[in-house]
């Protein structure tokens, strides 16, 4: 499995080949419509991402000491950063999650599109992944 840092250099790489932020709004749409299906017994309250504009569920599991995560969302954009989250995070260590820095999100200029709210709703997912990964870490 490639580390978070290699996995953030690709995501930078890939919004590097776009010109403008019309194209990276659309690729990023992109990954929110390729992100799997979420099950819908996930889809629960407790799943609801806390200090997010849009419902954003997100779900982990631990299999062999690495930590899954599915989402989903009701606002096609936060889908897309939700998929960017977990292609970064998911299938790693609690550990390596807990103690990931994510420059990946100031690195593609993501922070200074996203309004005040958004980039809140952002942080709150971020924040609840890692809560997940202590959580998970037995």
């Amino acid at each position: 499995m490639k580390s978070i840092d290699i996995i953030q250099n690709e995501i930078i790489d890939d919004f590097n080949m776009f010109d403008d932020w019309m194209q990276k709004y659309e690729y990023l749409i992109e990954l929110g419509k390729d992100l799997p299906l979420l099950n819908s017994s996930y889809k629960i309250e407790d799943n609801l991402i806390k200090g997010c504009q849009s419902q954003v569920w997100l779900h982990a599991e631990k299999k062999n000491d690495t930590i899954i995560f599915t989402a989903d969302s009701d606002a096609i954009m936060t889908k897309g950063i939700i998929a960017l989250l977990i292609r970064v995070l998911s299938h790693h260590s609690p550990q390596e999650i807990a103690e990931s820095e994510l420059n990946f999100i100031t690195e593609i200029g993501l922070t200074d599109q996203l309004s005040p709210t958004r980039a809140n709703g952002l942080v709150s997912m971020i924040k609840q992944m890692k809560i997940y990964a202590i959580a998970l870490n037995n």
